[in-house]
């Protein structure tokens, strides 16, 4: 299959990249800094030379968006916004007109659209939106407004012989350099692996195994479309969360640390704190039910294979052999 990968670049698109390619099929992305071989230029906002690439395809994953890991500013809350909502847009006006449009498009959103709650899992037919959740921080619903517009843009797309399906997105966990499993795991070597604001907020998370093979079976599967949640059944507390990766590490001890030194590390690494303290309990309802099964369903053997892999340098996908 031909697959293109608008917005390929990053930590995301460059697990998919390797595992498409090493399957077999013909990867081309879309990026606003072509620098190798089957890299297209395009700026995410205006139809040009690059939607030639999407005629003719089979499949297009859209993962283009500014990184959701900086201050929440105006100005960086308007860029997340726009790069999510125009690139959304503009490929689905390549898609519309091409002569022979791909068969299905495959769209990244966030499991950030549901709300901060302890209580219950948010899946895709029960799950709670978030936005009004009392005692949480105004600029949280910003990123609940950003999936709702994100996901609108695709779902106003006019493209009828392409099947759309919004990928709700947890954490990707890889060995992979500056993604955010080796951010976590070097916090935990430096002895700050312990938990943040009392650690009860949910961390969900999908490993990139089962991130690959999730995509595959969406692919594979012509009778599924709209949202979808990628996030393992075994979403678990911070606290836990993180004792779990050090003990994958060998690592005894982790410091705690308190709302206001959250805000302070958030402050010094350019980020927010809604990724440390927001409480994201998503389960994968129409994955299971359709049939899929997770090769890493629970952290602590999730955590073990990918220190594993950390510590080697295997920041490839690698298939597990099946009978």
């Amino acid at each position: 299959m031909k697959i293109v990968i608008p917005g390929g670049t990053g930590q995301v698109g460059a697990i998919l990249d390797r595992a498409l390619t090493e399957a077999g099929h013909e990867v081309v992305v879309l990026t606003r800094r072509p620098s190798r071989d089957r890299e297209v230029w395009w700026d995410g906002e205006r139809l040009g030379s690059w939607a030639r690439e999407i005629d003719g395809s089979d499949v297009v994953i859209n993962l283009a968006g500014r990184s959701v890991s900086c201050r929440s500013t105006p100005a960086h809350r308007k860029a997340m916004m726009d790069s999510r909502v125009h690139s959304t847009r503009v490929v689905g006006e390549a898609i519309a007109a091409a002569a022979s449009p791909p068969r299905v498009w495959l769209q990244m959103s966030t499991i950030a659209v549901y709300s901060h709650r302890y209580d219950a899992p948010n899946d895709e037919a029960t799950g709670q939106v978030g936005g009004n959740e009392p005692d949480v921080p105004d600029r949280w619903s910003y990123s609940v407004e950003i999936t709702k517009a994100w996901e609108r843009a695709l779902e106003l797309a006019d493209t009828p012989h392409t099947r759309k399906v919004a990928l709700r997105t947890a954490m990707v966990m890889s060995p992979d350099r500056g993604g955010v499993f080796d951010v976590l795991l070097g916090l935990a070597r430096l002895g700050l692996g312990g938990p943040v604001a009392g650690g009860a907020q949910y961390v969900s998370w999908i490993h990139d195994q089962d991130f690959v093979r999730a995509v595959e079976f969406l692919l594979d599967r012509d009778d599924i479309d709209g949202p979808v949640n990628l996030a393992a059944p075994g979403p678990l507390p911070q606290r836990a969360f993180m004792r779990v990766l050090r003990a994958a590490r060998g690592i005894p001890v982790g410091l705690p640390a308190t709302k206001w030194m959250a805000e302070l590390g958030a402050f010094a690494l350019r980020s927010d704190t809604e990724l440390l303290l927001k409480s994201r309990r998503v389960v994968p309802g129409r994955l299971l039910a359709e049939g899929f099964t997770f090769d890493h369903p629970q952290w602590p053997e999730a955590a073990v294979d990918l220190v594993r892999r950390a510590r080697h340098g295997t920041g490839s996908v690698r298939r597990p052999v099946r009978a």
